[in-house]
C-alpha cells in the first residue's frame, strides 16, 4: 500500500463542523458517513452536545483519537482547525471549507497559512475547496455529494467537484463502480500526481481515471505517471484543448508550442491516456479494467448485417487497428461451417437467420487464428437470434480465449438483459460499433505504454561556463534577445555550426570570407529584424570579390527598411550544400507548467506555414528524440524519400539531445530557434540561430 492508504482506510473520521442544520454541508457530511462507512463517526462543534444521535465533542483535542479530520467550517478560522488536528497527531485532513486561493489575494494569503501548518505537522491534506473523498471498500463518503459510489477496482479524481458528484450519478445508473474517489480541490498540499503514485501502489486499483484542467508540476507528474502506467492504465480527460487568446512571442517555438502543447507532449511522454469525453474515458476504464492486452492489432469481426459489419470496418480502418487477414485453414473452415450465401472473409458475415450458436462456432473460429488479435460480435436483432443466449456465449468465450473480446448489440430494450449479462462477465458492450473499435485500440495503445523502454537522458560533455559568459551578452542590451552573433552558443554544446562569423564592417567581411573556401552567404544581424529574407536582408553565393559591396548592400537596406533598428552588423558564412540537405528547425520553449520543451519539425521559410512540427518535455531520451524524427510527415523526406540522399539521423537526434540539455541546464532560456538546421548525408549544420533570454533568472 502506498503513503495515502491511511487516507482512504481510517477507523474514526472527525467531522468538524459537524451539524444537524437542514441543508447544511455538515450535516450532509455527517450523514453520508452514517449510512455506511464501517468506522466510527465523531461529530465536532463546540455549539452542540449531539447530532444527529452522535456525542458531539468541543475539539478534537477533547474527542476520542481519530485517523482522518474531515474540516468544515468558515474560512477564518479553517488554518486553526488543522493545526489543532495536527497537534493531536491527525495525519491526514480534507478541507471542504472554499474561501482560498480562489477568491482572490485574502484568500491566497490564507491558503499560504495552511500549506505552512500542514508542513509543519507533515499532514497528508486534501482540497481545500474539495468536496471530499470516498472509498468503497470501508463505506467511507466523506463528502457532500448527493450519493456513495459503488464498489469497483477503478480509482477516480478530478479537479472539479461537480464533475464528481454528475460522474458518480451517471456511473451509478450504468452499474459502474469505483474503488477510490477524491475530490482534489485547490490541490494546496495533495495533488494529481500523489494520487497516481498512491494507486500506482494500490493493488485494488486497476485503471486511474480522472478529469484535470492544469497540471502544476509537470515533469514530477511525467515521471511519476512512466512509472505507474507501466502496470497500472492511467485515463484522463484534460480540458482547455483551446486558447482564448495568442500570447506574443519573439520566436517560431514560442509561436508553434504553446500551453496545449506542452500537455499533449506531456501527457504522452507520461504514458497517459488522454480521451476527449467522459463516455471515452468510462469505455476505456472499462475495456483496461476487464480485459486482456491483445497480444497484435488484428480484428476479426463476426457479424449478422452487412451494412454493420461495413462500419465496423470502416471504424477500424479509422483506428490504430487493423482488420485481421484469416490463414488459409481459418477460411477453409468457415468455408466448411457457414452457408453458401455467408461471407467467409473478414468481417464475417453469418447471415440474418443466424441463431446464437452460428456466432459460437464463428467466433471459436476466429479466436483460434493465430492472426487474429481481438474480435468484436455486432449483432442486429432479428426473429430467430436469442440476445441472451448470445450473451452467454461471449461471456463463455471470454473465459476460454486469452484474447480481448466486445459487443455490439445494435438494439435497444431487446438488448438490455443481454447487455447486463455481459457487463457482469467483464464483456463491455456498445450500441455503436465504432465505439468499440475505439475500446479496443486503447487497450492496443496501452500494450505499447507498458511495453515502452524508457531510458535516461544523456548527458553529453559541454562547455557550460562558456555557454553562460555568451547568454550573460543580453546584460548590455535593451532588449533580452540574441541572434546569430550568439552562435557560439551552440560550438559550446556540441552543436555542428558553418565557418563564419559576425562583422562589423566591410574589411572584416572581406577578411573572413577569403578564410572560407568558396562562396559565402551574408545575413544583416539585427534583433529588430527577424524575417531577413523578408527584406533582401539575405544574400547567397557571393564571391570573395563581391563581399565588401554586399556588406554595404546590407545594411543599407535595413536601414531604409527600419531606421530605428539596432544594427549589430552582418554575418559572414560558408555556404551549407541545400542540394543534398533538408532543412529543419529545431525549437526551445519554456512552459509554466511542465518546463523546458523541444520542439523539430520542417524548417525553413515553411515551419510557419506548414507547422510540421513534433514536441516533447525535456530532458529528452535517444528513443524520444528518434520519436520526434518519426512524428513529422517530412520524415521520409530524411530518409531518403524519391531518389533523394539519406540526411544522417543519428546527427539530429544527437543535436535535439544536445539542445535539450542545453534547455535543461539553463532555465534564463526562454525561447530558441534553431532554423534552419539542415541535415545531410555528412551530418547536421545550424545555419541560424535566435534566442529569448531571461535577464532575471541569468
Amino acid at each position: 500500500m502506498g503513503a495515502l492508504s491511511d487516507l482512504f482506510g481510517p477507523e474514526r473520521v472527525a467531522v468538524v463542523g459537524a451539524t444537524d442544520r437542514e441543508g447544511s454541508v455538515g450535516r450532509a457530511i455527517l450523514t453520508n458517513l452514517q449510512a455506511d462507512f464501517d468506522g466510527d463517526v465523531v461529530p465536532i462543534n463546540p455549539n452542540r452536545d449531539a447530532v444527529l444521535g452522535l456525542d458531539c465533542y468541543e475539539s478534537v483535542a477533547s474527542a476520542p483519537p481519530v485517523d482522518l479530520a474531515v474540516v468544515v467550517v468558515p474560512p477564518g478560522i479553517v488554518v486553526d482547525a488543522v493545526r489543532e488536528a495536527g497537534e493531536q497527531g491527525v495525519d491526514d485532513v480534507v478541507v471542504i471549507t472554499a474561501g482560498f486561493s480562489e477568491t482572490g489575494s485574502e484568500g491566497a494569503a490564507r491558503e499560504r497559512d495552511l500549506i505552512e501548518v500542514a508542513e509543519e505537522y507533515d499532514m497528508n491534506l486534501v482540497g481545500p475547496n474539495s468536496i471530499g473523498i470516498m472509498s468503497t471498500p470501508n463505506g467511507l463518503n466523506a463528502t457532500f455529494g448527493p450519493e456513495n459510489a459503488e464498489s469497483g477496482s477503478i480509482s477516480f479524481m478530478s479537479q472539479s467537484g461537480a464533475f464528481i458528484t454528475a460522474v458518480l450519478d451517471w456511473a451509478n445508473d450504468h452499474d459502474l463502480g469505483f474503488k477510490d474517489v477524491v475530490s482534489l480541490g485547490n490541490e494546496a498540499v495533495l495533488d494529481e500526481t500523489d494520487f497516481i503514485r498512491e494507486w500506482g501502489d494500490d493493488p485494488d486499483t486497476d485503471v486511474i481515471i480522472g478529469y484535470l484542467e492544469g497540471i502544476d508540476h509537470g515533469r514530477e507528474f511525467i515521471d511519476t505517471a512512466r512509472e505507474v502506467a507501466e502496470d497500472t492504465p492511467i485515463v484522463l480527460v484534460k480540458s482547455g484543448r483551446t486558447e482564448a487568446g495568442a500570447q506574443a512571442a519573439s520566436s517560431h517555438t514560442g509561436t508553434i508550442a504553446g500551453s496545449e502543447q506542452a500537455y499533449e507532449a506531456g501527457l504522452d511522454q507520461s504514458g497517459v491516456l488522454r480521451v476527449d469525453t467522459v463516455e471515452e474515458m468510462f469505455d476505456y476504464a472499462r475495456m483496461l479494467s476487464d480485459q486482456p492486452t491483445p497480444e497484435r492489432d488484428d480484428v476479426a469481426v463476426i457479424t449478422n448485417a452487412g451494412g454493420p459489419g461495413v462500419m465496423t470496418t470502416d471504424a477500424i480502418g479509422d483506428s490504430r487497428l487493423d482488420l485481421a487477414d484469416f490463414s488459409d485453414e481459418t477460411l477453409e473452415t468457415y468455408g466448411e461451417m457457414l452457408p453458401d450465401e455467408g461471407n467467409i472473409y473478414n468481417p464475417v458475415d453469418v447471415l440474418g437467420d443466424a441463431p446464437a450458436e452460428r456466432f459460437r462456432e464463428a467466433l471459436d473460429i476466429a479466436l483460434e487464428d493465430r492472426g487474429v488479435g481481438a474480435a468484436v460480435i455486432v449483432a442486429a436483432p432479428t426473429a430467430v437470434l436469442d440476445f441472451e443466449e448470445l450473451a452467454d456465449i461471449v461471456a463463455e468465450a471470454r473465459e476460454e480465449h486469452d484474447a480481448p473480446i466486445v459487443a455490439a448489440l445494435m438494439g435497444g430494450e431487446s438488448t438490455e438483459a443481454a447487455a447486463k449479462k455481459l457487463q457482469d462477465s467483464g464483456v463491455p458492450n456498445y450500441f455503436d460499433p465504432a465505439r468499440a473499435i475505439r475500446s479496443v485500440g486503447a487497450l492496443s495503445e496501452y500494450r505499447d505504454i507498458s511495453e515502452r523502454a524508457h531510458e535516461p537522458p544523456r548527458e553529453f560533455d559541454v562547455d557550460r561556463e562558456r555557454a553562460r559568459e555568451i547568454l550573460e551578452r543580453v546584460e548590455g542590451r535593451n532588449d533580452n534577445s540574441l541572434g546569430v552573433e550568439a552562435m557560439e552558443l551552440l560550438d559550446a554544446y556540441g552543436v555542428p555550426t558553418p565557418e563564419g562569423a559576425v562583422v562589423d564592417s566591410p574589411d572584416e567581411a572581406e577578411s573572413v570570407a577569403e578564410g572560407i573556401e568558396g562562396d559565402v552567404v551574408m545575413k544583416i544581424v539585427s534583433p529588430d529584424i527577424l524575417h531577413k529574407s523578408d527584406i533582401g536582408g539575405v544574400k547567397v553565393g557571393v564571391e570573395t570579390d563581391d563581399v565588401y559591396d554586399a556588406y554595404e548592400d546590407l545594411i543599407t537596406r535595413a536601414r531604409n527598411y527600419q531606421p530605428d533598428a539596432s544594427i549589430i552588423g552582418v554575418q559572414v558564412q560558408e555556404m551549407a550544400d541545400l542540394d543534398e540537405g533538408t532543412e529543419t528547425i529545431v525549437g526551445l520553449n519554456r512552459d509554466p507548467q511542465f518546463g523546458p520543451m523541444v520542439l523539430f519539425g520542417l524548417g525553413g521559410i515553411f515551419v510557419e506555414v506548414l507547422e510540421d512540427t513534433t514536441v516533447k518535455i525535456a530532458p529528452i531520451s535517444e528513443p524520444e528524440a528518434r520519436e520526434m524524427i518519426d512524428d513529422i510527415q517530412a520524415a521520409p523526406l530524411l530518409r531518403g524519400a524519391r531518389g533523394r540522399t539519406p540526411a544522417d539521423l543519428d546527427s539530429v537526434v544527437e543535436t535535439l539531445q544536445r539542445l535539450s540539455q542545453l534547455a535543461t541546464d539553463f532555465p534564463a532560456i526562454l525561447e530558441l530557434d534553431v532554423n534552419p538546421l539542415v541535415a545531410g548525408p555528412d551530418g547536421v549544420q545550424a545555419i541560424d540561430l535566435r534566442l529569448t533570454v531571461d535577464k532575471d533568472e541569468l
